[in-house]
């Protein structure tokens, strides 16, 4: 099942972050973009989330730095964009696949794409890890611990449910009872001709 590709993936990507676990390390990709396109985009997709994970967590540091807080602030954006850029390669690869499909006559949109989906079990995948470091912390206390235990408990159920509606998207796709459609991200803030604050500065 797609699904579980994608979370063990996911796995690996976040594991191996830790390893350093500083959001300037060096990022390879295992996956040949070639021979492994869709696990290629997975991994890409998923380092990318990971990273921007921990840049917010630095951002909240109430005595950063203005001058360090306004860097980030600008690292963050362009690491949006790309996390954009990246949900919209799985969706062309989605495309691709299921380009020669017979759509049914009464077949369906989702109210999301499947790479859309993808990108929340991808930060889904990121809270498992990190409310179960929580949950296991020893310098916490107990009421602590429990607590993120079981929020925990609904995080993988929820990763369930959602890896379940993900592969029933793609098999629904497949067999012509739903359609996809993509619609490129127009965001305005990052554009010198849309955001007015931008345009005023050429």
């Amino acid at each position: 099942m797609f699904s579980d590709k994608a979370n063990q993936i996911f796995a690996e990507v976040i594991n191996k972050y830790h390893e350093v676990n500083t959001v300037d390390q060096p990022f390879s990709n295992p996956y040949d973009k070639e021979s492994q396109l869709l696990e290629h985009l997975l991994y890409r997709k998923c380092w990318i989330d990971t990273v921007q994970w921990h840049y917010e967590d630095i951002i909240r540091d109430p005595n950063i730095d203005p001058v360090a807080a306004l860097k980030l602030k600008r690292q963050i954006d362009a690491s949006n964009q790309d996390r954009t850029d990246m949900v919209e390669y799985i969706d062309s690869y989605f495309l691709e696949k299921y380009k020669d499909v017979k759509v049914n006559d009464d077949a369906t949109i989702n109210t999301e794409s499947p790479a859309w989906g993808v990108d929340r079990l991808s930060i889904l995948a990121l809270k498992v890890y990190h409310m179960n470091e929580e949950a296991e912390r020893e310098d916490a206390s107990q009421e602590h611990q429990m607590a993120c235990k079981a929020k925990l408990n609904v995080l993988l159920e929820q990763r369930v449910d959602l890896s379940t509606a993900i592969n029933q998207l793609l098999d629904d796709i497949a067999n012509g009872r739903k359609y996809m459609k993509v619609y490129k991200q127009m965001k305005m803030y990052n554009d010198d001709e849309l955001n007015p604050v931008l345009r005023g500065k050429k």
